[in-house]
């Protein structure tokens, strides 16, 4: 298509049936860990990438010789190609969605945070003898670390298949010290990523001609995390099939302005009286969490995500279990076989 139809409005009709078949996809999904993921990848990542294809831009139409394969995998994997930024990148200096540094995962965090998420699975099943508030924690750390697990394992694929050098997932978002820190550089990267060029920069050089170059990531800001909470509620649907809340779009409204006001303060005081890292950083976790508290999370329960993610657990170790079963006949299976022929031909 990229040969054949120029960039613009004739590719983009060409592809609008591609995107709404990916819109269409997840609703073929119930469970909940599957139905997630997949609308994540598919309805929301993969479209806004075809969006950005249309037109020319964004990661399938940066290298016009890239292979089938993968080509493939960029469009319907959460992945992305690891670049350093252009050093004459205009808004380089205002980087409120900014690209993650290059890093990988040590094995020793990585075990620990498996080990941890296990912990947590086994704890979930009593979870209806624990006080309400800790069965949500338990919930957060849940869906944090899976995501993570999902993803990270998802871009292992292409790292070993395509040897693709990719960009990390997430960076420690616990160890965030500003809402501009924690969404633009350490919470879903892949999502920050994919929102930079759909939203944010298309945004970022209207608001320039309109209000100058130096506030012009407040409504770029703003715009992304509005975006943003319409994908999250899709996500929801998908997940729940029951009628929005408007829950969720008012959680990422909110700190999309608490982070348009941090952004202004950053500008007016220019680095004045900036409160320590050890001060920022909790003060910053303690609000997100509470914000979660009070708005993201209960939509989760109201899903029963905790019940459903238990028993697909459950299924998923049962499902492993029917398979070592049926290897281990077949291996006996084929021995007594090989056995039996062995002792007709020494003994006819």
């Amino acid at each position: 298509m990229a040969k054949i139809i120029p960039s613009g409005r004739a590719r983009l009709l060409t592809i609008i049936p591609v995107m709404a078949l990916f819109l269409f996809l997840p609703l073929r999904l119930n469970t909940l860990h599957l139905g997630g993921t997949f609308a994540f990848f598919i309805a929301w990542l993969a479209n806004f990438k075809l969006l950005l294809f249309a037109f020319g831009e964004g990661p399938l139409a940066s290298d016009p010789s890239i292979s089938l394969l993968r080509f493939a995998a960029l469009a319907s994997l959460p992945i992305k190609i690891q670049q350093n930024p252009p050093p004459n990148d205009p808004y380089r200096e205002n980087p409120s969605l900014e690209k993650p540094k290059k890093g990988q995962k040590s094995p020793l965090v990585s075990t620990v945070k498996g080990v941890v998420l296990a912990v947590v699975i086994v704890a979930a099943h009593f979870s209806e003898d624990m006080h309400p508030i800790v069965s949500l924690f338990l919930l957060i750390f849940q869906m944090y670390l899976s995501l993570e697990f999902i993803l990270a394992l998802v871009a292992t694929l292409p790292r070993v298949l395509l040897g693709m050098e990719l960009a990390p997932q997430f960076n420690e978002p616990y160890l965030s010290t500003s809402l501009q820190d924690f969404w633009g550089r350490r919470w879903n990267i892949m999502a920050s990523s994919i929102l930079r060029p759909t939203v944010y920069l298309p945004t970022l050089h209207v608001s320039a001609r309109l209000f100058g170059r130096k506030w012009a990531p407040i409504p770029a800001v703003m715009a992304t995390f509005i975006v943003s909470a319409v994908m999250h509620e899709l996500i929801f649907y998908y997940m729940g099939r029951t009628a929005p809340t408007w829950h969720i779009s008012f959680f990422f409204v909110l700190h999309g302005l608490c982070l348009t006001f941090e952004l202004a303060l950053k500008k007016v005081l220019g680095g004045i009286l900036a409160l320590p890292a050890f001060v920022s950083g909790p003060l910053t976790v303690a609000f997100v969490v509470s914000t979660g508290f009070w708005l993201f999370f209960p939509q989760l329960l109201r899903l029963k995500a905790d019940v459903r993610a238990i028993e697909e657990y459950a299924a998923f170790v049962a499902f492993l279990k029917d398979i070592g079963r049926a290897l281990t006949f077949n291996l006996i299976r084929g021995y007594q076989s090989a056995t039996y022929e062995s002792f007709v031909h020494d003994y006819p």
